[in-house]
């Protein structure tokens, strides 16, 4: 089972979901026969709140389904009312990232793209600093927490069962100095230590590449468990997008595959990431 409350809450919804659509029936008529309203009904198969493993039950009793897989949707509403590590770092983590990062945690495998700057899973504490610094309104110790769900994140591809990652990074983001040269430095040497990890690719997208179809950064999450479909995540400075409709998923898909087929090489791209370190840090 997916290993965090997020991707449990998740999957709850999905089953639930599935359960209503099967029957033929809508939100409106469970709604009536359980005498909730549709929106409580509709909140349960989106996965907006914590679902209560009594709903639950009544639920499964309504749709007649077996008593095994009646437990197994109760417990999956018991454990989805567990914080992550990462609620307890408070405001550091928005509600709407706070989604992405227990997707993150359960993800067996990751696609990810960016165009302006190093991504979060291969930033150095110092690079990590300076874009939090960005964030005008942060205090030096908002920052500081900032910093430390980062860092945290980023042991997940050191733990066991670690995500396969893949990464295409724009040549632009190699250059654009963050902080200072030291800084980038450090940051340049980072990138070309993670990338010799075997679960990860990392893919430059040089200058020369030509028109891609991407208008920002955005990353594919997939998951073990064949019942949990792949989600496409897109951040915004507010807020952020998360896509699971089968025809986007597929186009970003897609989308990502063209990126690294237009990418240098994994070789190729640490060949020039060591030349942008000898030449300009």
């Amino acid at each position: 089972m997916a290993g965090s409350p997020t991707a449990r809450r998740r999957r709850l919804a999905i089953e639930l979901r599935k359960l209503r659509e099967d029957h033929g029936f809508t939100c409106v008529h469970v709604g009536k026969e359980l005498d909730w309203s549709s929106s409580k009904v509709n909140r349960m198969e989106t996965g907006q709140g914590r679902v209560q493993p009594s709903d639950v039950d009544a639920l499964c009793r309504f749709y007649g389904t077996s008593d095994d897989l009646r437990e197994l949707l109760k417990s999956l509403a018991k454990e989805s009312k567990t914080k992550g590590w990462w609620h307890a770092h408070g405001d550091a983590v928005p509600g709407w990232f706070s989604v992405y990062v227990g997707l993150e945690q359960a993800a067996s495998t990751l696609r990810s793209y960016q165009g302006e700057f190093i991504p979060g899973l291969l930033q150095t504490p110092e690079y990590a600093t300076e874009m939090s610094r960005a964030w005008v309104d942060h205090t030096a110790e908002g920052i500081a927490r900032m910093v430390d769900v980062r860092m945290r994140r980023q042991q997940l591809l050191t733990g066991d069962n670690a995500p396969d990652l893949w990464v295409v990074v724009h040549q632009s983001a190699l250059m654009h100095i963050v902080g200072n040269r030291q800084v980038m430095t450090g940051q340049l040497e980072r990138m070309l230590e993670i990338a010799k990890l075997r679960h990860v690719t990392v893919q430059v997208l040089p200058f020369d590449a030509g028109a891609y179809p991407t208008t920002g950064p955005f990353t594919v999450l997939g998951f073990p468990e064949q019942e949990d479909p792949d989600v496409v995540y897109r951040e915004g400075l507010t807020d952020s997008v998360y896509l699971e409709h089968p025809t986007d998923v597929t186009l970003y898909t897609k989308a990502f595959d063209h990126l690294r087929a237009l990418a240098l090489s994994p070789q190729r791209s640490t060949l020039l990431i060591k030349r942008v370190l000898e030449d300009h840090f």
